[in-house]
């Protein structure tokens, strides 16, 4: 007998995935494929699209034809701030356009003095000012700059709607994608922004539903319940949101740290400059507060100099385990040491000085200094908020100094780390499930630990 599963497409920058999830959401299949990025017209890197099109389709009719799976639903998770423009054929009408990719300074000023004043209109939407990751304002970019090509747009696409629509031709817009910083949001109003009406933008995005909707259909002639799609963040943060019942803050570690708060009074900043206070949605629509820090970039780049500087392997830092006695010795006398590239912060000194003669006081030094700017973005993302549990994913949830290090920190509120490997995928299937969950789910399937903090002698 055929084992019924939930297929879910995870898109990435970098992999795109594939699984395949039993009824307990337990991994049964996996496969993943990267593609060569291309060009759009003014030569800068993108997302290969055809060649993503034509993986989704060759991955699910193989599935779909296997012995050994009955797929009886199918989502897609991705990365947000993108949008595909298609045709009334549904053909796409530009490249997907990579949210790197700058905007010209004059369409960003000529928007904001039409629109503005800029804190406003920031503080209104949510967002911090990062051009293209708008991508609200890359329709406005479009529509400027394009008009031949904007007025053959009759959808634009979010990109996890997009791979919905490939399966389905329905096209949809959902909240956890509209609310990831792309500016079209009023948070306050809880409909898009006045901007948008006024460009005639809202007329090529689709009807909003829940991230929650599912459209039955025949597929190949199988039955199959299709999901619309969600943003990436969003659906890491679900499997949460819906096994927990106390309030908490997740924090999402990789190249980018984002703390999210998914119970917020205050979702929008009080502080319009802060560039990395940004909002996300819920798949109710309802407000997440988010602050980001670029940590794994970072980190990444301090590593390389220390390994450089000590001459260790690169994979060194590994297998460096938190040393009470180091820690003690650093903060005896203790002054940031470190100069940071990708991160600005006012305590950072002007030049890096390492006066450590090993490379474990000054890796215990680095982590210190990381870990005391995590917990700003914490606390910016907590605000107001009566909030005592953290939660940790992603790749620094088993590095031994950041965990010990952010549990020393926050003494007064109860640390947790999971295993979230597969994040935003599983979140992706318990969206169109109607599965409830309790809050032994993150212990069975994302290998849930409790820490304590270290005793201070």
């Amino acid at each position: 007998m055929k084992k019924k599963v939930t297929a879910v497409f995870d898109i990435g920058k970098t992999n795109k995935k594939f699984f395949l999830f039993d009824k307990d959401f337990q991994e049964v299949h996996k496969e993943y494929i990267s593609f060569d990025e291309i060009v759009d017209e003014d030569g800068h890197p993108t997302e290969n699209l055809p060649a993503l099109q034509k993986w989704l389709k060759d991955v699910f009719n193989r599935i779909l034809n296997a012995d050994e799976f009955n797929i009886k639903a199918i989502n897609f998770s991705t990365y947000g701030a993108s949008f595909v423009h298609v045709d009334e054929d549904g053909n796409p009408l530009t490249p997907l356009y990579n949210y790197t990719k700058p905007l010209p300074e004059e369409i960003v000023a000529s928007f904001f003095e039409k629109y503005g004043p800029k804190e406003t209109f920031l503080k209104d939407s949510g967002c911090a000012d990062l051009s293209m990751l708008n991508s609200g304002l890359q329709l406005y970019w479009i529509k400027k700059t394009k008009p031949e090509i904007f007025k053959k747009i009759k959808y634009s696409l979010h990109l996890p709607q997009y791979l919905s629509y490939v399966f389905t031709g329905i096209p949809i817009s959902e909240y956890t994608s509209i609310g990831c910083h792309t500016a079209l949001w009023d948070y306050g109003k809880r409909d898009y922004h006045s901007w948008v009406y006024n460009e005639g933008i809202d007329k090529i995005l689709p009807p909003i539903v829940s991230t929650e909707t599912s459209i039955n259909m025949n597929y190949n002639g199988k039955r199959i319940k299709i999901g619309v799609g969600i943003h990436d963040s969003s659906a890491a943060l679900l499997p949460y949101v819906r096994s927990l019942k106390k309030k908490f803050i997740l924090i999402s570690t990789g190249t980018w740290s984002i703390a999210f708060n998914p119970f917020t009074k205050k979702p929008i900043s009080e502080d319009a400059n802060d560039k990395d206070a940004i909002n996300y949605m819920r798949i109710n629509g309802k407000p997440v507060k988010a602050s980001r820090l670029f940590l794994g970039n970072e980190y990444k780049l301090q590593i390389k100099k220390l390994n450089n500087i000590f001459g260790v392997d690169d994979d060194y830092h590994r297998h460096v385990s938190f040393d009470y006695d180091i820690y003690s010795e650093i903060m005896k006398d203790f002054t940031p040491s470190y100069k940071w590239e990708s991160i600005e912060d006012e305590d950072m000194p002007a030049q890096t000085h390492i006066a450590s003669d090993t490379y474990e006081k000054a890796y215990h030094q680095l982590m210190t200094e990381l870990v005391l700017l995590q917990l700003k973005c914490i606390n910016k993302a907590i605000g107001s908020d009566n909030i005592s549990r953290l939660y940790v994913d992603g790749g620094f949830s088993d590095n031994d100094l950041y965990i010990k290090l952010l549990s020393h920190y926050c003494r007064d509120k109860k640390l947790r780390t999971t295993d979230a490997s597969l994040g935003s995928a599983l979140g992706a299937a318990i969206s169109i499930s109607d599965t409830k969950l309790n809050s032994k789910f993150l212990k069975k399937n994302y290998a849930l630990q409790k820490h304590v903090p270290f005793i201070v002698s």
